[in-house]
């Protein structure tokens, strides 16, 4: 069964939000808002969550997740980077940017990409996720929620609805988002190079 949760963007109500994070640790996978498009993530060591966002999204295993944290503190545990990717990581976290850098021993191999070894990582502005993370304490696997063969994310509530009921665990209703992805940055020997231009600001990156 589905649960549903409509929480206000701007002063997510502190019960809901606890709700979400049991949720995740109990090896849920939830639909949530962010400061882009919607999303489908779960706990990062559960590996069941995962494939079920896989078979939703009808990816393979070459399928790249991201990891989404509540700021650059959690990031160093999770992605190898130099002082200087660091300086420009901090200038534009929090922000709608996903970064793609060498991964550390604590991501499962399962979630690397499987050649470059390397790992998505996302810092939001969204207080959504800010508050979740938080309590949580550790970052989330996260997908856009794009359906297969579509171009565009689903983006309203009854949209999700519809073609996720029974598929979920929860899927937490904050309004409509935006259909723009992140902007996604690689960075080879501490360039930074734009592999896709979202709603992020490419020329930051120049």
């Amino acid at each position: 069964m589905t649960l549903y949760s409509k929480i206000h963007p701007e002063t997510p109500q502190r019960r809901l939000i606890h709700q979400a994070v049991e949720v995740f640790r109990s090896g849920g996978v939830v639909v949530y808002p962010t400061d882009t498009t919607y999303a489908i993530g779960c706990h990062i060591g559960d590996k069941a969550a995962s494939d079920r966002i896989r078979r939703i999204r009808n990816k393979d295993a070459k399928h790249n997740f991201a990891l989404i944290c509540r700021d650059l503190s959690d990031s160093s545990t999770y992605a190898k980077y130099s002082t200087p990717v660091y300086r420009l990581l901090k200038a534009h976290t929090p922000g709608p940017y996903t970064f793609l850098l060498p991964a550390t021993r604590e991501v499962p191999r399962r979630l690397q990409h499987p050649k470059k070894k390397t790992i998505g990582l996302r810092v939001p502005d969204y207080e959504i996720l800010r508050l979740i993370l938080s309590d949580l304490g550790e970052p989330l696997l996260t997908s856009s929620l794009r359906m297969p063969g579509e171009d565009l994310p689903l983006n309203h509530f009854r949209e999700i609805r519809d073609r996720l009921d029974g598929k979920v665990d929860l899927v937490i209703d904050a309004g409509p988002c935006g259909l723009d992805p992140t902007t996604l940055i690689r960075f080879e020997e501490d360039l930074p190079q734009v592999v896709r231009v979202g709603k992020g600001d490419p020329q930051a990156f120049e």
